[in-house]
């Protein structure tokens, strides 16, 4: 039997098989319906298909994707939903949402060619980004595409935008696949879930990977160790009696848009600490530059070190060769022998992480990525161990708590308000909690005990929403889209009805 990443995203005829039954079925409904009809009222025609992908939520393993480490998310039931049609009398993509207030119509040239204004950021340049990630790999497969078309599409998102939980991804994933549907083909999981982690990078964040994996190949009931390079997934079952919850601190993260000063900063920060571990345990440094991108193109090297002092901890080689206090950009040229925007003139996402960054903290990135990576997989051998249901529990909390201190201490990821909000979360029962996504805002999840649930969520909204509610800054009637809990949901579809 073919192994679930190497079958095609899967087309359904109802919504069912996605949304199960009872009130999720019913909203989702709901949606499906408005998004038909709207559709109509906008561009005078039915969509001649839909497509869906969910937002996710990472359990352990954040900042590591991108450095070629395992992660473990899982999809959540917030997701995206578009409706598309082929236009062949328009040669032009025609993008509107539902919530047509908060986003306003987008027009693009049908030209997969085009370049996007990065300084001019729109909510359709991700749309965009599939538009273009389609017909590159089509390219490549040889897929005959003939002449681009026009495209009307609707998009309608319950994944809450800045907050961590993958709204992009979501919307990349399910514009890709529409695109592909409506062009009438369909490739396996791992080769769209690779297509679109590529295309993102037209936006100009150095992705790795992790969140279009999990949205186009998420199970319902399973969280999912996905590995890269090549890109697979192992079903994760969580132990019986606990349930995820997911709260937003409230601080939109806008990955996007701050990525010099701190997503893609910290990407350069790992690259540039795999340079000078690579270049300190032996490599000569021009190879080192050319060939030596993540820490785990080093990892092998500083496992022989740490062997040498009767270990097997990469950590132990970033405590001898990386100093704690930060480089200079002087210092690290001097290790290199090169100057920083000669050793990274091709990459422009890191041109302007150099013009802005005084100073670099590689000790503490290092530490961070190879101690996270091993948390990783602490948390899939526990769920798989002999323990009771109880100890895997209290045991998965400990770890998501560690992984949490890494992030804020070692990562510098966190931000006032997230550190509040996972304090509340302990203080209130939760067995661990941590930031997740990328940070600097976005949302905690919390590992709590099904039967305290509910009583969890209210204090929540007690201790962590009211004063918001208060000041205005959410409405009261909307503090359920911002704390919730969930179980893990299915990955991408394709519906047509």
């Amino acid at each position: 039997m073919a192994k679930h990443e190497e079958l095609p995203v899967p087309v359904f005829k109802t919504l069912e098989p996605v949304y199960g039954s009872g009130p999720h079925l019913e909203e989702a409904r709901l949606r499906f319906d408005n998004l038909k009809s709207k559709f109509l009222e906008i561009f005078g025609h039915q969509p001649q298909l839909f497509a869906r992908s969910p937002g996710r939520v990472n359990l352990i393993g954040e900042h590591i994707d991108y450095e070629g480490y395992s992660v473990l998310p899982m999809a959540i039931r917030q997701d995206t939903i578009l409706a598309i049609r082929k236009n062949e009398g328009q040669n032009v993509l025609r993008i509107a949402n539902v919530n047509d207030q908060a986003y306003a119509p987008c027009t693009y040239p049908a030209d997969p060619n085009q370049e996007l204004d990065l300084k001019n950021h729109k909510w359709g340049h991700y749309f965009i980004c599939g538009y273009k990630g389609y017909y590159d790999y089509a390219k490549l497969k040889g897929v005959a595409v003939g002449k681009p078309v026009g495209l009307d599409v609707l998009v309608d998102g319950t994944v809450p935008q800045g907050s961590g939980l993958s709204s992009s991804a979501a919307f990349v994933c399910s514009s890709t696949i529409a695109i592909m549907a409506a062009f009438g083909v369909n490739f396996p999981k791992k080769e769209v879930a690779q297509v679109t982690c590529e295309c993102e990078r037209h936006i100009g964040t150095q992705s790795g990977g992790m969140d279009q994996a999990i949205s186009v190949m998420g199970k319902a009931g399973f969280a999912e160790l996905i590995d890269f390079n090549p890109i697979r997934a192992t079903d994760v079952e969580l132990p019986r009696g606990g349930t995820f919850v997911i709260a937003h601190s409230l601080a939109e993260s806008q990955k996007a848009v701050t990525a010099a000063t701190n997503y893609n900063n910290r990407v350069l920060e790992c690259n540039l600490a795999s340079i000078v571990l690579g270049i300190k345990l032996g490599i000569k440094p021009q190879e080192a530059i050319s060939k030596v991108k993540t820490l785990s193109d080093v990892e092998g090297m500083c496992v022989s070190f740490a062997r040498s002092r009767s270990s097997s901890d990469p950590v132990l080689a970033v405590k001898e060769f990386l100093k704690e206090e930060p480089y200079t950009a002087h210092e690290i040229e001097e290790i290199t022998g090169e100057k920083l925007t000669s050793s990274f003139s091709n990459n422009p996402a890191y041109l302007d992480v150099i013009k802005v960054t005084k100073q670099y903290k590689l000790h503490q990135r290092a530490a961070h990525v190879y101690s996270e990576s091993k948390r990783v997989h602490a948390f899939k051998d526990t769920v798989s161990s002999k323990l009771s249901e109880e100890e895997k529990l209290k045991k998965l909390g400990d770890l998501m708590n560690e992984s949490h201190r890494s992030c804020s201490v070692l990562y510098e990821c966190s931000c006032s308000e997230l550190e509040e909000l996972v304090k509340i979360c302990r203080d209130n029962g939760a067995l661990g909690a941590r930031l997740t996504g990328a940070g600097w805002g976005g949302c905690a999840v919390a590992l709590v005990k099904d039967n305290i649930v509910p009583q969890f969520i209210l204090n929540l909204k007690e201790r962590f929403y009211q004063a918001r509610i208060d000041k205005g800054v959410i409405k009261k009637n909307n503090v359920d889209n911002y704390v919730f809990a969930s179980k893990p949901s299915c990955g991408s579809a394709i519906f047509e009805f």
